[in-house]
Order: structure tokens, then sequence, then C-alpha cells
């Protein structure tokens, strides 16, 4: 990685987040509102069923804690992607210099871990939007973030609980995105060193990151969109319930805090043993029924649901919207995390060498 500390790969995938963030968060919130099971009751008018104009207000409730959280995320993210794809490239190569398996695999595997890392900073974040959304507008005395803070300071812990489900729509998406990412950027600087069409610079640079990013981006997206619509569901489910208030240590949160997988939380205690149980029903989904029995479900039963009430067409609500966001999230992401690489070691009149970029 000539020319760039690991402060400039921090600040860069910073600089992105913040960026993105701003940008394309109200086009994820209204997502995430057409792939709610009440969106025709809540943002359509029941007598036209044309769309109501509360699907478009306050986009940008909740945002606070993801900018928050995105920035040491991303930082973490690019920080474990950049150095575990060059040990796994050098351990990929043989004694004449050759690649043992596919690069594809390469690029797949260390963005699969950096995600893990990733996720792992955002959850907390994800959770707390999650509250933040739920506070009724007509009843905020106070900032909703902040009044979501003030209920977890009995239960910490429970910021932490639906990692392995965020975890579990991430991944897929990041193993396929950056293979495809790096494939189609090689292939279009070779199409323009071969035209004779390179001029270098800051800007091409960026550009070229950007629409590849974007393509493999949206790609990924409209692929993993099912993954997105199950996990949207399980996260809006406790709006949809009451929580009663508990009488003892156990059992539901007496402030009906829920977590990222939209379930009550419950003591720290529970918090823990909770964890170690979403993981399992992650990788087994026939756990459903005991989980559904405590009135859990898994994301297998959730995407059951939607199917028996939507049809298949009902896993891919959504898609198209999921798919121009991300390829204009992804772009200007990944556009601006290298071109600030290139910009903070121009800085310092250093260099970055083209093979040491994404």
């Amino acid at each position: 990685m000539a020319g760039n500390t690991s402060s400039d790969i921090l600040i860069a995938g910073a600089i992105a987040a913040f960026t993105v963030d701003l940008l394309v968060y109200p086009l994820d919130t209204i997502k995430t509102r057409i792939q709610s099971p009440e969106y025709a009751k809540l943002y359509t008018d029941t007598r036209t069923g044309k769309v109501d104009p509360k699907l478009f207000r306050g986009v940008y409730q909740g945002i606070g804690s993801v900018i928050i959280a995105t920035l040491p995320s991303s930082g973490a993210f690019f920080t474990t992607y950049e150095h575990t794809k060059s040990l796994f490239t050098r351990l990929n190569t043989n004694t004449r210099n050759e690649a043992i398996l596919p690069i594809a695999f390469v690029h797949a595997s260390a963005s699969s871990l950096a995600e893990l890392v990733s996720c792992a900073i955002l959850t907390p974040a994800e959770v707390i939007k999650q509250n933040a959304q739920m506070v009724s507008s007509t009843s905020q005395s106070q900032n909703a973030t902040l009044q979501t803070l003030q209920k977890f300071r009995s239960n910490p812990l429970a910021l932490w609980r639906g990692y392995t489900a965020l975890a579990g729509r991430n991944l897929p998406f990041t193993a396929m995105q950056f293979p495809m990412f790096e494939r189609l950027k090689e292939g279009i600087k070779k199409y323009r060193d071969e035209k004779g069409l390179t001029r270098g610079g800051i800007f091409e640079m960026g550009w070229i990151t950007a629409v590849s990013a974007g393509s493999a981006g949206a790609v990924s997206a409209v692929i993993t969109t099912p993954i997105d619509v199950v996990k949207t569901r399980v996260m809006l489910a406790a709006a949809e319930s009451d929580p009663a208030p508990r009488k003892d240590g156990g059992g539901q949160s007496k402030n009906g805090l829920v977590d990222a997988l939209g379930k009550s939380a419950g003591s720290s205690k529970d918090t823990v043993k909770n964890v170690a149980k979403d993981a399992a029903d992650t990788l087994n989904p026939l756990r459903s029924s005991s989980s559904q029995s405590k009135g859990r479900k898994s994301s297998w039963a959730v995407g059951k649901e939607i199917v028996e009430e939507k049809g298949f067409k009902g896993l891919w609500r959504g898609g198209a919207l999921r798919g121009v966001w991300t390829f204009i999230g992804a772009g200007l992401y990944l556009g601006a995390y290298e071109s600030g690489r290139v910009w903070l070691a121009g800085r310092r009149g250093e260099k970055v060498d083209e093979d040491d970029l994404l």
C-alpha cells in the first residue's frame, strides 16, 4: 500500500461513508417502507390506491446513530479488507508467482472477513435506529435517538443482539459485490489502455471506480433482495406488537425494547443466551418451530410467511429501488474512498500505486 498509511485508509473510509449516508439514506428509508407489510395501509390512499405523501416524510429519522457507527465500521472494513487481501494474495501465490486459486476467491474471502468485523461495530447502530424509528413523532419531547439510548442504559448488551442476522444479510452481498467490482474495474482500465483513452489523474480513477462499484453493487443488491425483504420484515415486526411490562428480571422488556431482529430485549443475561440462539437459528432454519413457540420467528419462518401472503414475487419487493440506490451509494462510497486515499497521499507528496488500490 505504497503512499498510504493506516490512518489514510480509516479517514478515506470515513469520508466515503459520511458522504453516502447523507445522500442515500432517504432512498433506503423509502425502500424499507415499501417492503413493510403495512405499506398499503400506512403509505397509500385506501380510496384511490395512490402513494400517500407520508411515504416521503421523516426519511432521515434515526440517521444520527447510523452516521456515528458507520464512520468507524467503514474504516474497520477497509482496513481489514486491504490487509487481508494483501495477505491472502501472498498465500495464494506459488513459487512460480502464479495464483493457486482464482483471484475472485481472494476478494470474496477478504471482503467477507472485513464484513464480519464491520457488522460487529454496526449492529448497535441498527438496533438504536430501529428503536428510534418506533418512537412516536407526536410524543417526542427530545431527540428519538437520545430517548432510545436512555432505555438501553440498564441493558447495553442488548445492542449487540441480531449480529448474526445482520451479517447473514451483508455477507452474501459483499462476497458477490467485491469480486465483480474488481473484475469490472480491471476490464474498464484495460479497455481504455488498449484504446489509448487513459489520461490518468484522480478524476478518471474516481469515475472508473464509481461505475464499477455501482454496477457490481446494483447486481448484488437485486440478487440478494429476498434476504433484504426478510430482514426488513423481521426488524419491523416489533412495531406490530405491544410488549407487556415484565414483572421480574426475565421475559419481556419493561421498556418494550427490541433488538435488530425485532425481538424483545430482555435482561443482559438473557441477551447473552439469545445471541447464541440467534446464531443457531440463522445457521439452521429447522429450529424455527422452536423459536416460534417462544414468540420468536426465525428468518426462514418469516420468508415462508411472505411467500404464503404474496407469493414468490413478494420476496423481490423493492428490488428495483434497492438496485438504484445501491448503484448510487456503492459508486459514491468506493469512488470517494479511492479518491480520498489518492488525495491524502498526494498531500504528503506521495503517490499511491494503482495496483495497491481496491
